[in-house]
């Protein structure tokens, strides 16, 4: 089992900045890789940005050139910079596990970020 809690969100003015992080525990062998996905309500969960465990990364288009996704080894961070209100959603860390040949995701309870106008 991993367990992921996040922490860092808040209420911030838009062309704000904050950053969210991750702190992962339990079984860490084989994460393949470590993600931030967001979800408002009545839409479904989408990625934001995923580092994989040789570092490489993926954003989201709507996210590109304003937030950065880190990772140094539990921890994982997300750096938003240039805040906008469609940012507004709540942020989940994942993790994804190689186990017998097959991905678990792991989820973590999600932190609320609003973005005023």
């Amino acid at each position: 089992q991993v367990q992921l809690v996040e922490s860092g969100g808040g209420l911030v003015q838009a062309g704000g900045s904050l950053r969210l992080s991750c702190v992962a525990s339990g079984s860490m062998f084989n994460i393949n890789s470590m993600g931030w996905y967001r979800q408002t309500p009545g839409k479904q969960r989408e990625l934001v940005a995923r580092i994989t465990s040789s570092g490489d990364t993926d954003y989201a288009d709507s996210v590109k050139g304003r937030f950065t996704i880190s990772r140094e080894n539990a921890k994982m961070y997300l750096q938003m910079n240039s805040l906008k209100p469609e940012d507004t959603a709540v942020y989940y860390c994942n993790a994804v596990r190689l186990f017998f040949g097959m991905n678990q995701d792991y989820w973590g309870q999600g932190t609320r970020v609003t973005v005023s106008s």
